[in-house]
């Protein structure tokens, strides 16, 4: 980790002496990704998700927070369509090299595109602050432009001056991508789906010292994981003369976000069964459910709608992250907990009996949100009208399956 540190304060900080150390050092793409891309591309959606889904954003009507799922669906999918782009936009930056004078090289394409990014993700963090975020963040990828200017010279070769040209096509690509990206995480949370739970950084592990179950033993887990998929793709790059096969880097990206593909979101008919006919006294007034796929990991979601027809009504909604086990981790590993409190309400993230828990409680319309985390793989939430948080918790406690889903997730997670 220090000499991740290390490298992205002298690329950040003296960027014309460091590129020609970085063009001489041998790597491979397996090396780049897990020792630095998987790491320092997390910073942004994390932020972004802490922030929309946990801090709040304040805005002239007030405070402004998205829900949990839409916030996680978000992290997870940005994340891993993320770590693609970066791939995508380093076959583009060495398709281009001989048009601007330079010499193809795959491994030094992606070298540019990921120590060029490190203004940009650093940068993202200031989503965390108020205000000045946005400022922040628009910095830091201007600054990355600028690092791709230096640096596409120096590792492809590229005469200094065509650097302009080369940069400007680069990013015209670049900006193609990343609406293409938010695209399909648009579409993707759109469709309602989450985030997983799993583990956090791409370090190289040896023997655990961590307590079984904890977080910390997670994180070594995942970084296992990511070492075996790391290899896999050096493997891969062997034996096609360099260029890893398709199936290798979705390994790698799969790893990098905790995925689990051999277990698979539950079928719909079996999750709907999780939803009570009553909630809270409440008769079940309509229910619907989807089953959904993003970058080879299955989720699934079901949702029901309670009311008395006389204004008291309320929301069960059960998302199933099946394979994807991997971002959500990384928001618990922060370990953010926080409380927020105004006239008539407040807003809670802490951890109760081993879970995530998020609740919301507005006293000007009696309306609440209660969501926990549950097995490390479901997400379950109520919300509605209620008297007090302490009904949506009864209503929660006493209408869904909170063990049989925590005995599901152990027993497929085995």
């Amino acid at each position: 980790m220090s000499k991740l540190i290390d490298r992205a304060k002298a690329i950040l900080l003296t960027p014309k002496t460091e590129w020609p150390v970085i063009a001489a050092e041998p790597e491979t793409t397996a090396g780049l990704y897990k020792n630095y891309i998987v790491i320092l591309a997390a910073l942004g959606p994390i932020a972004m998700f802490l922030s929309l889904s946990v801090l709040g954003v304040g805005t002239f009507l007030g405070s402004f927070r998205i829900g949990m799922g839409a916030g996680l669906s978000y992290l997870v999918v940005s994340y891993a369509l993320g770590l693609l782009s970066v791939w995508i936009f380093s076959l583009i930056v060495n398709a281009l090299a001989p048009t601007f004078g330079g010499q193809k090289d795959s491994i030094q394409a992606l070298k540019a595109v990921a120590y060029a990014m490190t203004a940009a993700w650093v940068g993202a963090l200031g989503n965390l602050l108020p205000g000045i975020g946005w400022l922040i963040a628009m910095a830091g990828a201007v600054y990355s432009v600028y690092l791709l200017y230096l640096g596409l010279p120096v590792t492809m070769k590229s005469p200094p001056e065509k650097a302009v040209g080369y940069t400007v096509v680069c990013i015209i690509v670049g900006i193609v991508i990343s609406w293409i990206v938010m695209g399909i995480a648009g579409a993707v949370i759109g469709r309602g789906m989450w985030a997983g739970y799993g583990a956090g950084r791409g370090i190289t592990v040896t023997d655990s010292d961590f307590e079984k179950g904890s977080t910390g033993a997670a994180l070594e887990e995942w970084a296992k994981q990511m070492e075996a998929a790391g290899k896999q793709v050096e493997a891969s790059a062997e034996a096609n003369q360099g260029a890893p096969s398709a199936a290798a880097i979705g390994a790698l990206v799969g790893a990098a976000v905790g995925g689990n593909t051999g277990v698979a979101a539950l079928p719909v008919d079996q999750l709907k069964s999780y939803l009570p006919e009553t909630l809270g006294g409440l008769p079940r007034t309509g229910l619907s459910a989807e089953r959904n796929a993003a970058m080879g990991f299955e989720v699934s979601e079901a949702s029901a709608d309670y009311g008395d027809g006389a204004g008291r009504n309320l929301r069960l909604q059960i998302n199933d992250t099946g394979g994807a086990q991997g971002m959500l981790a990384l928001a618990a590993w922060a370990n953010v907990e926080s409380e927020k409190q105004w006239d008539g309400g407040f807003e809670r993230n802490y951890r109760a009996d081993g879970r995530m828990v998020h609740e919301r409680w507005d006293s000007s319309n009696n309306h609440g949100e209660l969501t926990l985390i549950v097995g490390n793989r479901f997400a379950v939430e109520v919300s509605g009208q209620a008297a007090n948080i302490g009904e949506l918790k009864a209503a929660l406690a006493s209408g869904v399956n909170i063990a049989g889903l925590e005995a599901t997730a152990a027993a497929q997670a085995k």
